[in-house]
């Protein structure tokens, strides 16, 4: 263990990624829907929520690495980027493989590497700046994505492949940017969102509360709008009649929709989809109340640590260091849920899952130990870039 601890923000920025990613396993490994019908309390938390704090958390680290408050520029951001299109290759190439485990886990890994990419053009802005775009952004990406997903090649529903990659390039592309699971184009959002806040003084208490405080009201504000919205009847009757629905009134079709979409809303659906807030829908109440759900965790985190002393913190910093190496702790969740490996009890377990994730962290952060992928990434990275980088870490 080192002697001097974590500074907080960097403590409580694992701390975040630490609840992202159980939380994104508790989306792949519990129920989504009790008995009776009613959403799972796991499900209402993370559904949605849990990934795109991922995200967000990649635009707040990217911000950490490329000069914090003050922009790098230059020949320095051009070393950085070179570091980032490196984790990018990684990443991605570690996404396409584990996607052929059929673990049944839309595997984020190749979405978030096109969004480290997309996000280049925009390391040398500063917070006002970031903010502005990533609310423009919010607004005008699913309005291009409603537009043009119809003129593409139909997805596939399973995780990337490399074998996708050889054989649809084009397909693949199309998924990682619009029509997959976790399509890039919208979700840069997400990281444009992150890199604003990690342009901010994370030191500072006032930003902290305002990051909560602000979060909070904007995801209570976009669910309340959007249901008030989905509530008018015309609104209903095209939800209903543009595609077609099952269900006997709008009413059900939006309770059933509540768990989620695959990513996006139906290809060639009417314009009033754009309304929805339900999960993985990438439409701007979606992106707006998942940011604002995000921005309240990482103010609410940054608070908590804040106030601890620093022997309290570390100890945090070691409690939670799944959050230091979360791109080797959930490719282990993933392989972990690999079909046959595993007795089904505990492939289906998330207890096991969490002691399994929390106990590896622990462990190799009181050794003073890097995950094992992150180590090799960052190796990489750091060699193309030209320059030592050891906090904050940028996978997820």
């Amino acid at each position: 263990m080192t002697d001097r601890p974590a500074p907080a923000r960097l403590v409580a920025i694992d701390v975040a990624r630490c609840l992202a990613l159980l939380g994104m396993v508790a989306t792949h490994v519990l129920d989504e829907r009790r008995a009776d019908g009613s959403l799972t309390a796991a499900q209402w938390l993370a559904g949605g929520r849990a990934s795109a704090l991922f995200a967000v958390l990649a635009g707040v680290s990217m911000a950490l690495v490329t000069g914090r408050r003050h922009p790098l520029a230059g020949a320095a951001r051009g070393r950085a980027s070179a570091g980032l299109v490196v984790r990018a290759v990684l990443v991605g190439a570690l996404g396409l493989l584990l996607g052929t485990l059929g673990t049944g886990i839309a595997v984020i890994l190749t979405y978030y590497a096109v969004l480290f990419v997309l996000a280049l053009p925009f390391l040398g802005l500063r917070a006002p700046t970031l903010a502005a775009l990533a609310v423009g952004w919010m607004v005008a990406a699913p309005v291009l994505s409603h537009v043009v997903r119809p003129e593409l090649p139909e997805r596939d529903f399973a995780s990337p492949t490399l074998q996708q990659l050889l054989d649809d390039p084009s397909g693949l592309l199309a998924e990682l940017t619009f029509t997959g699971y976790y399509p890039a184009v919208p979700w840069l959002a997400y990281v444009l969102t992150g890199l604003a806040v990690g342009r901010l003084d994370l030191s500072s208490r006032r930003t902290a509360s305002l990051l909560a405080l602000g979060g909070g009201l904007l995801a209570v504000g976009a669910t309340v709008v959007s249901r008030m919205l989905t509530a008018r009847p015309e609104v209903q009757r095209a939800l209903l009649d543009d595609p077609p629905a099952t269900d006997a009134d709008a009413a059900a079709l939006l309770e059933r929709i509540a768990e989620g979409l695959p990513g996006s809303t139906p290809t060639g659906g009417a314009g009033e989809w754009l309304l929805v807030v339900a999960p993985h829908t990438a439409t701007p109440f979606d992106l707006a109340q998942t940011i604002g759900s995000a921005l309240l965790v990482v103010g609410a985190a940054l608070l908590l640590v804040g106030a601890a002393r620093p022997v309290p913190r570390h100890a945090v910093a070691v409690f939670f260091g799944a959050g230091t190496m979360t791109l080797s702790l959930y490719s282990l969740h993933v392989v972990a849920r690999t079909p046959g490996l595993l007795p089904d009890a505990l492939r289906d377990s998330y207890l096991f899952h969490v002691l399994l994730l929390l106990g590896t962290g622990l462990m190799l952060t009181a050794a003073g130990l890097r995950g094992p992928l992150e180590a090799t990434v960052g190796g990489v990275a750091r060699t193309v870039a030209g320059r030592p980088q050891t906090r904050p870490r940028l996978d997820p």
